[in-house]
């Protein structure tokens, strides 16, 4: 499964080696960085030096302007906040909620014909040093994973969170992850349940946006948290494919009416 880490406004370029470097180690080597400090965070000599020789994890990473850039052919998204948010998608310990999308993706390709699609990329969100992850962000997320520590103290160097979550996907991944059928059928069967992509989400709930405005049933001046309402809704959904072109064909009709 395509696994990336996303890294928000990083503003230490040591960090971000140290991040490469704590990838490598794992077994990753995608991460992307939204609007970084610096520029040219991936050349600054602190960056190559914290890297430990992590250098190929750098020079495959990309920098991207906006979350959206950083989401093509994701499905599932994970925020790591250690402070829940109203109307914010549910927390949860990083092993309890890894373990169980894992099972549940397994029997996805294996055809269980109880669980409605299929993910096919799983990107984790870590903001900013020094305010850490917004709550629009947050709002996006499937879930927002909380690593256990000490409730006195519970402040964690990027790095070492980026260690800790990486640690708990490739142990999840090593041991409890079989391989995806390759019969033509079977293939066949996952390709029809893929999930619609974080990108397609963001473009139906804009859509829908649109739509409640123009229709009167958002108030630009009063909106009470209804769009990440909605975001948790899509969210929850499992939306494939056809099924965003379907929403996205009712908004449409709502505001030609």
């Amino acid at each position: 499964m395509k696994t990336r880490f996303i890294l928000i406004n990083t503003s230490h370029a040591g960090n971000v080696g140290a991040a490469a470097r704590a990838l490598k180690t794992m077994g990753f080597d995608d991460m992307v960085l939204v609007a970084p400090r610096w520029a040219n965070v991936l050349r600054r000599e602190e960056t190559i030096q914290r890297a430990s020789g992590a250098n190929d994890v750098l020079d495959k990473c990309r920098i991207v302007e906006t979350l959206d850039e950083a989401l093509e052919g994701i499905t599932h998204l994970c925020a790591t906040a250690m402070t829940a948010r109203d109307f914010g998608p549910p927390t949860r310990a990083p092993r309890e909620h890894l373990e169980a999308f894992a099972a549940r993706n397994v029997l996805a390709a294996e055809g269980d014909k109880t669980i409605d699609s299929l993910d096919t990329g799983i990107a984790f969100l870590f903001g900013s040093e020094r305010y850490g992850m917004k709550n629009e962000d947050v709002y996006r997320c499937h879930v927002a994973l909380q690593i256990p520590t000490n409730p006195k103290f519970g402040s964690l160097n990027l790095a070492s969170a980026i260690q800790l979550i990486a640690y708990e996907w490739q142990l999840i991944q090593a041991d409890t992850w079989p391989e995806y059928p390759r019969t033509d059928a079977a293939n066949q069967h996952v390709e029809s349940k893929k999930m619609a992509d974080m990108k397609q989400i963001k473009g139906l709930l804009d859509h829908w946006e649109h739509m409640m405005l123009e229709i009167g049933y958002l108030d630009p001046e009063l909106p009470m948290k209804l769009m990440p309402r909605m975001q948790q809704i899509f969210n929850r959904a499992q939306l494939r494919d056809e099924e965003i072109n379907i929403l996205r064909g009712i908004a449409k009709a709502m505001m030609r009416r």
